[in-house]
Formats: structure tokens, sequence, C-alpha cells
């Protein structure tokens, strides 16, 4: 069944959620404030391994480096275009929508639960990868995979930043399920070059997640978000980059 990963994805997650928010009943507010910061610890390590894997290579028996110039350029260029279009003003303007309809506006940590969890599970190449795979053949094998990461870390996020984590299982389904749709012709776009630049860029992002998880939120890691789109375009533009 076309979609099938996708949806497995999403109930995992919203799973996840349920289990995090019940287990963190039990949690004191010292013992929610370390869970965040040790989640924060992992996701910054899962973002520094993945863009090293990209930007590290061996030449001659020498450990060389590549793609910097385009983390640079799409980091750049991608956050001015997302402060322009203030897209992290969009997502906080859903998470405040999500938190009234969901009657939790005592819930102060809702909003940054909602919008830090969705970067986590929804950046990189494995979302991508895994949804079109669904689409052209059926096979979510990488999203069920991703699944069970995913539970994990959103019961996790969900026991120290609440039930505004269980809501990223929103945009989960729209980002994947809309690859999934469109696989046929996304395909031609997602080269290995493309993906590669998108796994270093959007790991670079997760890195940022990790950051605003354990010092508090100190990067718009929405507002760099075109960063991703970018790096899929340099993929197929003569620059070398």
């Amino acid at each position: 069944m076309i979609g099938l990963g996708t949806i497995i994805n999403t109930v995992g997650i919203i799973i996840g959620g349920i289990f995090g928010f019940l287990f963190r009943k039990v949690l004191s507010e010292r013992i929610q404030d370390t869970l965040r910061k040790a989640v924060g610890i992992a996701v910054l390590f899962i973002g520094i391994s993945g863009a090293l894997e990209g930007i590290l290579v061996i030449k001659e028996g020498v450990i060389a480096t590549q793609h910097v110039l385009l983390v640079v350029v799409c980091m750049a260029l991608g956050g001015l275009l997302g402060e322009i279009i203030n897209i992290e003003g969009g997502f906080e303007r859903f998470g405040n929508w999500l938190q009234k309809k969901s009657g939790s506006t005592g819930d102060n940590k809702f909003v940054e639960g909602f919008v830090m969890t969705s970067f986590t599970v929804c950046i990189g190449a494995m979302a991508i990868v895994g949804a079109i795979e669904d689409g052209l053949t059926g096979d979510y094998t990488i999203l069920l995979t991703k699944t069970l990461l995913d539970i994990v870390t959103v019961t996790i996020m969900t026991a120290s930043l609440g039930k505004g984590c269980i809501f990223s299982a929103i945009p989960v389904f729209i980002l994947q399920g809309g690859v999934t749709l469109l696989a046929t012709l996304l395909v031609p776009v997602f080269t290995a070059e493309a993906l590669t630049n998108l796994s270093v860029v959007g790991n670079v992002l997760i890195f940022c997640v990790g950051v605003n998880l354990v010092w508090g939120n100190k990067v718009r890691v929405a507002n760099l978000l075109p960063a991703i789109v970018l790096a899929v375009v340099a993929a197929f533009l003569p620059l070398g980059l």
C-alpha cells in the first residue's frame, strides 16, 4: 500500500508522544530539564556525525573536506530568505493555534515542544528517501526504521517538553505524505548529489536544534529551512560547491 510508511511513522510519533506525556507526570522539573539537555546533546552528536559524513573524505590517505562552501552559502542565503519570509513566525502561529484547539493554553512549553520536535523528526535525508521509495515501490523499510528512531526521540522529548511534541506528527504526515504522492516527479530532482547536499545541510540544521535544546532558543531554525532547498538546487548548478 502506497503511503503506508508515512501512516506508520505518524502513528508511531503519536504513540511515542502519548507514552512520553504519561511518563512526564511522574517526573520532577529537575529530571525533565536533564532529559531535555540529554536529548539535546544526543541531537548535537547526530547532527555533527551526519554532517561530517558528507564533509570529510579520504583522498590518497589524507583526510580532506568537501561541501564546506556549500554549507556556508546555503546557510547564509537560506537564513536571509527565511528571515524575509519569517518561517519561524508561521510555525509559531500554527503552534499557538494548535495550543488553543487542544486546550493547552496553560502549557507554556507547548509551542517550543511542537517546533523543536517537528524539526527533529522532519529534517533529514531519511524522511525524503523513505517517502520516495514508499511512493515508487511501496517499500517502507526506511520509514519503518525512522519510525523506531522517532518513537524513542519523541517519547523523551515529550517527557521533557510536554504534549506539544505529539503534534509534530502533523508536519511529518504532510511532508512525507506529499513527497510520497509526488515521488514520480521528485525522482529526477533528488539525484545522489542532491541527496548528499540535503543530508549535509540538513544535519547542520539538526545540530542547531540540539543547540536550542541544550542552551535554549538561540537559533531560529525554521528561518534556516530554505538552506535545504538551496542545497538541492546547488546540485544542478556548475558551481563546484
